[in-house]
């Protein structure tokens, strides 16, 4: 079977009380709008009922997998597991929450298909798309964040944080193959390459409402993707990347990943 024009990854963890729904919307959207697309579940670790609730829908829908990760290692370990085994000619990832709804991908896919590389979803270039604001202090400590992001890592970008990206192939390959950092901080590190290798970025406004089951604690983790900027800026420092760089050049010139669930593996040429 040929390999799709769109991957879908999904990570997930703990995730029981809202995969089934997610999964429903997911796949009617895929059929709505007629995408020749995959569907990827990549579980960290679950200590619930998702990858057997996973698993279930997988009998009624062949281009659905399950993805599990050895233990649970982080959303940025996820996401990198899920692209980097897509079979699709785009591939994206989409929070298990969907706080932006799957209807937008076209969006994303609209600014792939105009050019751009990579294209991100903003919650906050059209704060009128937003159907369900943040609490107060979420809208503040996001702020707070996104404004430390532009001004140490040196992104543009209004919104790095926003669960929903879209990758043309090649890039993708390249860029998740660099990633060093596995928990919440991989967004600004996955921009900070992407710029750094001079692919086209391109920030898409995009309807998004809040979940109040979000599990992320801006205090906490914030404090923690703090540390993990410092991180990204203190490997740029020491020319981690540029030796990673250089180290997949020499090697082949070429970058092959393993697909489990498509007919070939992916190849993708790094940039010049």
């Amino acid at each position: 079977m040929a390999h799709p024009q769109l991957s879908i990854v999904i990570p997930a963890y703990n995730e029981s009380a809202r995969i089934e729904s997610t999964l429903e919307r997911v796949m009617q959207c895929v059929e709505t709008q007629d995408w020749d697309a995959e569907v990827l579940v990549v579980d960290d670790g679950s200590r619930d009922d998702t990858p057997a609730i996973v698993k279930r829908w997988m009998e009624l829908h062949p281009r659905l997998h399950l993805i599990q990760n050895p233990g649970n290692r982080g959303k940025g370990y996820s996401v990198r597991n899920g692209l980097l085994q897509a079979a699709g000619d785009i591939v994206m990832f989409t929070d298990a929450d969907l706080s932006a709804p799957m209807e937008e991908a076209d969006r994303l896919l609209a600014a792939l298909e105009a050019g751009a590389d990579v294209a991100i979803g903003s919650r906050w270039m059209d704060r009128t798309r937003q159907t369900i604001h943040q609490p107060l202090y979420r809208q503040f400590f996001g702020r707070c964040f996104n404004w430390i992001t532009r001004t140490v890592m040196g992104l543009p970008f209004k919104d790095t944080q926003c669960g929903f990206k879209a990758f043309k192939r090649p890039a993708a390959q390249v860029i998740f193959r660099l990633q060093r950092i596995e928990r919440w901080g991989f967004d600004p590190e996955i921009l900070f390459i992407a710029r750094k290798l001079r692919y086209s970025v391109v920030e898409v406004p995009v309807t998004w409402g809040h979940d109040e089951r979000s599990r992320m604690s801006y205090l906490k983790d914030g404090m923690k993707m703090l540390e993990e900027m410092a991180v990204i800026r203190g490997n740029s420092i020491a020319g981690r990347y540029d030796k990673d760089i250089a180290a997949m050049k020499d090697t082949s010139k070429m970058v092959t990943a393993p697909v489990e669930h498509g007919t070939k593996p992916a190849v993708s040429e790094l940039p010049h």
